[in-house]
């Protein structure tokens, strides 16, 4: 018996293990061909998710680019400065609110960001051929149910 009184389920448990070990290896795979496609473009996997959030999305609170790209405030910070100092983006502060800044790309980082995107996305259809589009439109609702499941 479980804590909560139920029974155990061992082939529930080990379906959840082989789960487990299936998707981490399906990520680390895809991880590294994506950061490869990443490295080649001079940019660090946290400097590309910075650069195609803003890219996407436009002016960004520097606040919330670590919940949006995963990575911590002061890697953000670091990122961001480095990308600053190589003009391809620039803080800008809220007009009203002085203690929020923005994240925004400068027309050159638009402009060269927007000419590398596109392979970059091509790459990643690539690495996604093995599923048709029914089963990744299956897999991102299970990988969702999952993701939310687990908060």
């Amino acid at each position: 018996m479980e804590r909560d009184g139920t029974m155990q389920d061992p082939e529930n448990r080990d379906l959840s293990l082989k789960l487990f070990v299936v998707l981490s290896k399906a990520y680390k795979s895809i991880m590294d061909l994506a950061i490869k496609d990443m490295k080649k473009h001079e940019l660090s996997t946290t400097e590309f998710m910075i650069m195609e959030l803003l890219y996407h999305k436009g002016r960004f609170p520097l606040q919330q680019i670590g919940d949006r790209v995963l990575i911590t405030s002061g890697s953000i910070t670091y990122n961001i400065d480095k990308l600053e100092k190589r003009e391809l983006l620039k803080r800008v502060p809220h007009p009203e609110d002085r203690r929020v800044t923005f994240a925004e790309l400068t027309e050159q980082g638009r402009e060269w960001f927007g000419s590398l995107f596109p392979s970059h996305a091509e790459a990643i259809e690539s690495m996604m051929r093995g599923l048709s589009k029914e089963e990744k439109k299956d897999a991102i609702e299970l990988l969702k149910k999952l993701g939310l499941a687990v908060k």
